[in-house]
């Protein structure tokens, strides 16, 4: 889809949180003049694509914990036209044996896999899984079960092919954010878009890994933010319109954003909410 700067943001995967919906509302806050780009949350990419395109730094790097997502993004980049091929017969497949090819594509071990086919089944698995969530319980299996979609957009072939050709000078890592202290530099620009803050106790989604995301490593990350600042990076990030975020955040400047919540298993929830994104520019 393209924003009203004519900007194609190419979302390949549903990704809870994902930012494409709120590029407009960001535009304004992006800073116009940097050197690099890292984002080390980065899950769909919808604020990388906007960068890349509008922006267009120097240099650019990509992370996240999750080794599936980060493998993907590395097989985009280096071998799509394979890639589309593989989506073909996932396609294929999928119409001819529906739920029965979902569950056995859904319980394939991605560790026994080739590279390329750990892609294709995680981009599969994403476009076929009930209402696009990426969820593994405590061993890290994928374990989603289908969604009823009449044709789902699994093969996605003019988004990958301009993804590889955004992807073509980037730098793909698949580690943990604290590890941005060790590349970012002065001048460069940083976004952050961890896993929310939950908005009640107990209702967090921090499942895209086995690992969690609560009060102590948001806190790790106020502190890294700070270090960023300290640094002389420009930072921006997005977090939950919580008090606990707001008082870790207190000393920069805070504003409020109008989100849809897209991914929720009661169609009534997914109304506009307030979230928080905070710069120290």
């Amino acid at each position: 889809m393209a924003n009203k700067n004519g900007v194609q943001i190419p979302k390949f995967v549903k990704w809870a949180g994902g930012k494409g919906q709120l590029i407009e509302q960001f535009e304004p806050l992006f800073p116009q003049k940097f050197n690099n780009y890292l984002e080390p949350f980065v899950g769909s990419g919808a604020v990388f694509f906007y960068i890349m395109q509008k922006i267009k730094p120097k240099e650019a790097v990509i992370s996240d914990i999750n080794e599936e997502l980060m493998n993907t993004y590395e097989i985009i980049k280096n071998d799509v036209e394979r890639l589309i091929v593989e989506l073909k017969q996932h396609k294929e497949y999928h119409v001819a044996e529906g739920k029965k090819y979902y569950l056995t594509i859904r319980s394939t071990d991605s560790k026994e896999l080739p590279k390329l086919e750990v892609a294709a089944r995680f981009i599969y698995l994403n476009k076929t899984c009930f209402n696009g969530l990426y969820r593994v319980n405590s061993q890290g299996k994928f374990n989603v079960p289908m969604g009823s979609y009449k044709n789902p957009d699994i093969i996605q072939e003019q988004k990958l092919l301009l993804i590889s050709k955004l992807l073509a000078n980037v730098s793909i890592r698949t580690m943990s954010f604290e590890k941005v202290l060790d590349l970012a530099e002065k001048g460069d620009f940083v976004y952050l878009d961890p896993p929310y803050y939950p908005l009640k106790k107990g209702k967090s989604f921090t499942t895209y890994t086995k690992e969690v995301f609560l009060e102590q490593e948001q806190k790790k990350l106020a502190d890294v933010f700070r270090k960023l600042d300290k640094k002389g990076c420009l930072l921006m990030l997005s977090n939950s319109d919580t008090d606990f975020i707001k008082e870790l955040y207190s000393d920069f400047n805070i504003k409020i954003v109008k989100a849809k919540r897209s991914i929720n298993c009661d169609g009534s929830k997914r109304g506009l909410i307030n979230e928080v994104v905070v710069t120290n520019y």
